[in-house]
């Protein structure tokens, strides 16, 4: 395992980025439409001589900011779930006058979501470009990609990692970093702790990880897939970046989606497609779980109405999220589906904060009651009333997400839990359908 004690920090007397812009050869494949971060022939992993055939070299712009611009000028957010503006996270870092640290977060916590680990297999190019394009916006030459452990996708990356470094077209080397099993890893917060060699353990904010991150030092976080973008953009512009998407969320993303037959599928589609045009949304859905486990639960009908697009979602208190989208089979529990996430979820807390150490198990406990038979009639009353006690008072985002979930399955699921305590359940099935790992991390040497 790596820590970032072996990161390298930056010499009196760096090497200097190139002078010009590298000439880049714009690619008619990726002219306009999709796909644009994984090639149209299918899950074949592009090496780099088929990337630089494709993409030509690395635009560098010869000193930090300046890809900064373009990058507002797209309009590209996070696509690891915040949606947050990418250029306010460059010019924060960018801004803090100390040589900054630039880490690619690849740490996929969310059980439902593979578009991360997709990506790295298929395109690793593209996210190490986006890193060295991050690293010159910042001016940083201390860069780390940080991923779950995962030793046939850990080799895959070093190979592509050293092929760059023969090839010599990287300003800045870059170390991998060894996340630890657990949901809340890729937190940035837990993130800057790992790679300065401590636990995965969300700290509380301020300050955040742009003022204070690894090693105490300003550190970009950014999610492997939004470093694919930049390594885009970058090439043929904002113009190129909006040419799909909609105007207020432009581009396209990576959606994990779970099929009502238990087929998943990873595809790349722009932000604004049609929900029903992803999922088929007929009388064998009962509902869609939309972005992931600290998602939203909607109604099938409401959710074929409604586009991929935080616009349309969050008066809904739903989000694009990570770009996960779940349609659930008729014949499956609603409930007994949402109290195994939470329990899930419950377990994976990390424990250091009230919310997470007294409120999440106890709100697991009070919905797998409803979840069962003849539930406790005062069960429901309590997730009400805890709901409204954890938001807001914990380390991290965790305990709001859960909530969020569990909210949303209170009121889509209102009709099963009536059902419940009459002793019935619609549910035909018990084979679990949103997927969960088989064997929890439970251990605190985890964390590490």
């Amino acid at each position: 395992m790596t820590h970032s004690a072996t990161l390298p920090y930056p010499s009196q007397h760096p090497a200097q980025y190139p002078a010009e812009p590298l000439a880049v050869r714009p690619s008619l494949t990726y002219a306009g439409g999709l796909p644009r971060l994984l090639p149209s022939y299918g899950a074949v992993p592009v090496d780099l001589e088929t990337h630089l055939r494709s993409h030509g070299r690395l635009p560098y712009r010869g000193r930090p900011e300046l890809i900064t611009g373009d990058v507002e000028a797209a309009g590209l957010t996070g696509r690891g779930g915040a949606a947050f503006p990418t250029y306010r996270k460059l010019a924060a870092v960018a801004g803090y006058g100390r040589t900054p640290v630039v880490v690619g977060n690849g740490a996929e916590g969310e059980p439902a979501s593979n578009k991360d680990k997709s990506l790295l297999w298929i395109s690793p190019h593209l996210v190490l470009d986006g890193l060295q394009l991050a690293a010159e916006a910042v001016g940083s030459r201390t860069v780390g990609l940080y991923v779950h452990r995962n030793p046939r996708l850990h080799q895959h990356l070093a190979a592509a990692i050293a092929q760059r470094a023969h090839a010599g077209i990287d300003a800045a080397r870059v170390e991998l970093i060894e996340a630890p099993p657990r949901f809340l890893a890729g937190e940035e917060s837990a993130l800057a702790s790992v790679t300065s060699g401590g636990p995965a353990l969300p700290r509380f904010k301020p300050p955040r990880a742009s003022q204070r991150g690894v090693a105490d030092r300003p550190t970009l976080v950014q999610n492997v897939e939004t470093l694919a973008h930049l390594a885009l953009i970058g090439r043929y512009g904002a113009a190129w970046f909006r040419s799909v998407g909609t105007a207020d969320e432009p581009g396209s993303m990576l959606t994990t989606l779970h099929y009502a037959d238990g087929s998943r599928n990873v595809v790349e589609v722009p932000l604004g497609i049609p929900i029903t045009d992803l999922l088929r949304l007929d009388g064998q859905v009962q509902a869609v779980l939309a972005g992931g486990y600290h998602g939203t639960w909607l109604p099938a009908a409401q959710a074929a109405q409604l586009p991929l697009a935080n616009a349309a979602l969050r008066p809904l208190g739903a989000a694009v999220g990570a770009g996960v989208l779940a349609a659930l089979p008729a014949g499956r529990c609603g409930v007994a589906e949402t109290a195994r996430v939470v329990r899930y979820l419950a377990l994976e807390s990390a424990g250091q904060c009230g919310p997470c150490f007294n409120g999440l198990p106890r709100m697991a406990t009070a919905l797998g009651s409803l979840a069962g038979p003849r539930p406790d009639p005062q069960a429901r009353a309590d997730l009400e009333r805890w709901s409204g006690l954890v938001v807001g008072r914990g380390a991290c985002h965790h305990p709001e997400g859960t909530v969020r979930l569990i909210r949303s399955a209170l009121q889509v699921f209102a009709g099963e839990i009536d059902r419940h305590a009459r002793g019935q359940c619609t549910g035909s099935s018990r084979q679990p359908f949103l997927p969960l790992p088989a064997e929890p991390a439970l251990d605190e040497a985890d964390w590490r």
